[in-house]
């Protein structure tokens, strides 16, 4: 018997993975029993924040990872194609269907064993993966301080809010995706430049939800709205209320700026602002995120919110495994491990499941080779400087430089510029990685 703890994203990918190669899993999760701040429900792999699983670019270093996942037999990409919404360009999904269908495939398989309760202090007798999230409850958290001798590091994270879609003024709002990339999957609000002057000097001003900390850290990829607007007039122009490749039907231009909505329902009728997580209280969310031209009569589905989000100092604590070092047995994974994302927190899971397989069966550790996304994600886990470390995406930086590669990139760039050059390196770096994982896949099958 394997004993998982938690049902996120990384733990229900886990499990999956167990039972498809035999095990029996005994899969604990406090939810609904016990709640957090930011969950609703009792269901696996339920999504808190945005909807998205990021870029299909197959030439990301999402797409390259989704691409290694798939390879695997990932449950949780089987189940976000699905149920997945039109986003452009980018793989979305209704969270509510998403979480239903994880959470029946699991319960449907007989070798699961589903418990409800928080887990205080895991008997590490049976091989235990803690896969519980940044959410993490306090007991265990305190549990995981003692046993593993290094202090938990945390930051804060924020949600975007979510309105109805028949509430959106479409006589103002018009379809499209960036660069008509996909289909016209996006509402896009447009503003000029005094209607985007009066929506910052409001929301600089507005109302926001204290925090407990004094030096409170986010994590930069997710930071606050009005965070960014601190950071200067324009921040928002050049983040999530960018303009370009979005010409506006009545102008024929690209505005000032605009907010973008994405689909969060299958049925359509609800629609989460992007990149507008916010810790601003709910009666100023209201009236500033009105002040945008298309919604104005906006009708509020759930408001944003921010809650603290706990990690560990992963390169003091964890190999490329994700083994704790100093207790063979016990693994962490997901974003408790310090990876950043839902693709990133399953495809955890996924590597996690992969090492105790080997373990329970007396073989040596396998990492994934560096030269996929997921080998180099964790890898950088391992082996980062634990002064600096921080939440971590997939991100093709993290991967080692191309060789050898029969690129010619100053030809490219002179043919095509930059973007033909990026396009090139990501085509290699995807080719490279899909054949280094069925290098590996094969390797490990190999009998010792």
């Amino acid at each position: 018997m394997i004993h998982i703890i938690g049902a996120g994203l990384a733990g229900a990918e886990a499990a999956w993975q167990l039972l498809t190669r035999g095990y029996e899993v005994r899969l604990s999760e406090m939810r609904p029993r016990q709640m957090t701040a930011a969950h609703s429900g009792g269901q696996a792999a339920e999504l808190v924040c945005s909807n998205s699983f990021k870029s299909d670019d197959p030439f990301s270093a999402t797409g390259i990872l989704k691409a290694e996942m798939q390879r695997m037999d990932s449950l949780i990409l089987r189940c976000a194609q699905a149920t997945r919404v039109p986003a452009g360009n980018s793989l979305a999904v209704d969270r509510e269907a998403f979480a239903a269908a994880v959470t029946q495939a699991l319960r449907a398989h007989p070798n699961l064993r589903w418990e409800e309760g928080c887990i205080e202090a895991p008997d590490l007798s049976e091989p235990t993966l803690i896969a519980t999230g940044p959410l993490t409850a306090g007991p265990l958290a305190a549990w995981l301080e003692r046993t593993t001798g290094c202090g938990q590091l945390h930051f804060y994270d924020a949600i975007a809010p979510i309105v109805e879609r028949s509430s959106i003024d479409m006589g103002i709002a018009w379809l499209a995706s960036r660069y008509d990339k996909g289909g016209a999957d996006f509402i896009n609000c447009p503003l000029d430049r005094d209607q985007y002057e009066t929506f910052l000097d409001a929301l600089l001003l507005a109302e926001r939800t204290p925090l407990h900390e004094v030096d409170a850290t986010y994590f930069e990829a997710c930071l606050p709205i009005e965070v960014m607007a601190d950071r200067g007039r324009e921040t928002l122009r050049h983040g999530p209320m960018k303009p370009v490749g979005l010409d506006d039907p009545k102008t024929g231009r690209w505005p000032h700026a605009v907010v973008q909505l994405r689909q969060d329902t299958l049925a359509g009728d609800h629609f989460n602002l992007v990149g507008f997580q916010t810790r601003l209280k709910w009666g100023a969310q209201r009236d500033v995120f009105r002040l945008i031209p298309g919604l104005a009569g906006a009708e509020f589905i759930r408001y944003g919110s921010i809650h603290r989000n706990t990690y560990l100092q992963a390169p003091a604590i964890l190999d490329a495994t994700l083994t704790v070092k100093s207790c063979p047995g016990l693994w962490v994974a997901g974003q408790l491990s310090g990876v950043e994302g839902y693709l990133e927190s399953a495809a955890a899971g996924l590597a996690a499941a992969f090492g105790m397989d080997r373990w329970s069966r007396g073989l040596v550790p396998l990492p994934f080779p560096r030269e996929t996304v997921l080998g180099s994600l964790l890898h950088y886990l391992a082996h980062a400087s634990p002064q600096d470390f921080g939440p971590t995406n997939a991100m093709l930086g993290l991967l080692p430089p191309l060789e050898d590669e029969g690129l010619d990139l100053r030809g490219l760039k002179r043919s095509g510029g930059t973007r033909a050059v990026k396009a090139a390196k990501g085509e290699a770096h995807r080719r490279r990685a899909l054949a280094a994982l069925e290098s590996h896949l094969r390797h490990a099958e190999e009998p010792t």
